[in-house]
């Protein structure tokens, strides 16, 4: 750990750079930036050379990357602790940690916003929200876009404080002004919200303002992943009693090593699978499925521990064979859920087109169980509010925006589209939506360099030649259709890379791959499929959860800025974390040389 070794870096800044603990500002050299950041369009400044002060810095990345708030370091046994490591260790006030973090803010988001001044692209944003211990309401709202080496970018554009009463009117005005502040009103194509009735009635508000611009169609659409969670939220509230106690049975296991090992072997012994500890018992979707998959599949083992542990785990927890049979047939309907949610967990870039696949699926799953004679009333009952909630979602997806988009996946196109999507009238719009905004510039290029050299000719051209360029113009007029050609294709494989297809084929659809370059960066959740359905989630609430309004902001976009490679900036200097920890380990090791020598003496 760095800060274990400060004392003797200390020691060795104060002999090296007499005065290095008495500045506040620190010059560096970046390291690791997977997002282009634009350069300022100014001459060259240059870097004010000042001291480190090195372990306040490595306290900031700590706070930052923990989302911890900074009242932490104002806790007296915590700076304690830092001077009994060290005596000469001078930590910086609580106020001067905050006026640091808020310069730090403003220097990466101004290099947020000329990276946004540089993309020519149209591009998508998403929003997500969640309501702090203090009960106020934020909003983070996120940029992707896909750049011209096909590759998909995205970057967090701001966190905002929704004022009260915290409803549709109050989330439309904080997002029109973070639209406005980086200037991508007349570039922004889409919104993907979090399903909540406030943010369906900004993201309209905001559709109405963009419309009446008429500067480029704006769609926006509901989170596919939020979607689904609620769906599978109503099929399992008939077994929550089931689950939760499978799920105290999974937690004592998990706190002891003596137990989870006695199950290992069991399991192994009655060939009931491979189980790695600690099991998920998160209340998120993963967890639920992890009872019900231990439940399912380690039945024998689960009843041998009970029974082997009575006096620390509950008999009750036993389950009878009612409940046994809950769970196995729950664990069967289940399945496909399991399988699309893993998919869309592990996707590179999860498409429009391809969640709108995998939730048609998913619906034609719930009306087979619905309508099956097999399934219990139980289980018919909940499939029924399963059903009602998906077609709410597909009523929400299904217009020619959407559609656009899902045949611009050259896996989807319109042989795997679901069938109330794929409408003849649908690819009428398509169409003239390509040939409007695609086709434009490429004609008219091709009409000057024509014009041009009719000019240079002085107007007389050979009949032979008139009749060539005739038939120039109509193999170009019968080429002009890059979608039909497109849609005649077979779909690829699903296994296919879609951003690297478009890469590959973008000679061969040279105005159609624009359209698709600004049409799947279109995104089908407002949030990571991983964090609404996995433990990570929880983790994620319970920090967003705890910091306090003072840091929130700056805590977060920071952290999240930092992770996506963006150079840490405080003022015009960059902070080079990676220097900083070469110095620590150079002075520990040196310090450890003079130690060895003094033994031997």
């Amino acid at each position: 750990m760095p800060l274990f070794v400060k004392g003797n870096l200390g020691r060795h800044l104060s002999n090296r750079h007499p005065g290095y603990d008495k500045n506040g500002d620190f010059a560096t050299t970046p390291v690791v930036q997977p997002v282009t950041v634009a350069k300022k369009p100014q001459a060259l400044v240059k870097m004010p050379h000042v001291e480190l002060d090195h372990f306040n810095w490595l306290l900031i990345k700590w706070l930052t990357l923990a989302s911890l708030p900074t009242s932490t370091l104002e806790e007296q046994w915590l700076r304690n602790s830092f001077k009994f490591l060290n005596q000469s260790v001078q930590i910086w006030s609580g106020e001067k940690f905050r006026a640091v973090l808020c310069e730090v803010y403003k220097s990466m988001k101004e290099d947020v916003q000329l990276t946004m001044e540089q993309v020519s692209s149209k591009v998508s944003i998403t929003l997500d929200f969640w309501t702090s211990y203090e009960q106020i309401l934020y909003m983070s709202v996120t940029c992707q876009w896909i750049d011209a080496n096909w590759s998909f970018q995205k970057v967090l554009l701001d966190i905002c404080h929704i004022p009260s009463p915290c409803e549709g009117t109050e989330i439309h005005y904080v997002l029109s002004k973070v639209i406005r502040l980086y200037n991508i009103d007349t570039r922004i194509i889409s919104c993907t919200h979090d399903n909540s009735s406030n943010a369906l009635h900004a993201c309209h508000k905001l559709k109405g303002n963009l419309d009446s611009q008429k500067v480029a169609p704006f769609c926006y659409i509901p989170c596919a992943a939020r979607a689904l969670n609620t769906i599978i939220d109503d099929g399992l509230k008939t077994t929550k009693s089931v689950i939760l106690k499978i799920r105290e049975f999974v937690m004592a296991m998990n706190l002891s090593s003596e137990i989870s090992e006695d199950f290992i072997q069991f399991t192994s012994a009655y060939e009931e699978g491979n189980w790695k500890f600690p099991l998920d018992t998160s209340a998120r979707w993963s967890g639920n499925y992890q009872m019900l998959n231990v439940a399912r599949k380690a039945s024998k083992s689960m009843e041998t521990i009970i029974r082997k542990y009575e006096e620390q785990i509950d008999s009750g927890l036993l389950l009878n064979s009612a409940e046994k049979n809950v769970v196995h047939i729950m664990h069967k309907y289940l399945e496909p859920f399991y399988k699309t949610i893993n998919n869309m967990c592990t996707n590179g870039v999860l498409t429009v087109g391809l969640v709108i696949f995998f939730m048609d699926h998913i619906s034609e799953m719930i009306l087979m169980c619905k309508n099956s004679r097999q399934s219990p009333d139980w289980l018919k009952s909940a499939a029924e509010d399963m059903a009602t909630k998906a077609q709410n979602y597909c009523d929400q997806v299904c217009n020619v925006f959407t559609y656009m988009t899902a045949i611009l996946d050259p896996r989807i196109k319109v042989e795997l589209m679901p069938e109330n999507l794929n409408l003849e009238s649908y690819l009428e719009e398509a169409r003239n939506h390509f040939m409007n905004n695609y086709s434009t510039s490429y004609f008219t290029s091709i009409t000057s360099s024509y014009t041009a050299q009719e000019m240079d000719d002085g107007g007389s051209v050979s009949f032979a030649e008139e009749i060539a360029r005739k038939k120039r113009r109509a193999s170009m007029n019968s080429a002009t259709d890059e979608l039909t050609q497109y849609l005649s294709e077979p779909p690829a494989p699903i296994h296919t890379d879609v951003l690297e297809w478009w890469k590959v084929n973008s000679t061969r659809y040279p105005r159609l791959s624009l359209m698709a370059r600004d049409f799947l960066s279109v995104q089908s959740t407002a949030a990571s499929p991983e964090d609404i359905f996995c433990s990570k989630g929880e983790e994620i609430d319970r920090q967003r959860f705890s910091i306090p309004f003072e840091n929130t902001q700056t805590l977060l976009c920071i952290k999240s800025w930092m992770l996506g490679g963006i150079k840490v900036k405080h003022k015009l200097t960059e902070i080079d974390y990676e220097r900083l920890m070469e110095l620590a380990a150079s002075s520990a090791t040196d310090s450890s040389s003079r130690s060895s020598e003094k033994k031997q003496k």
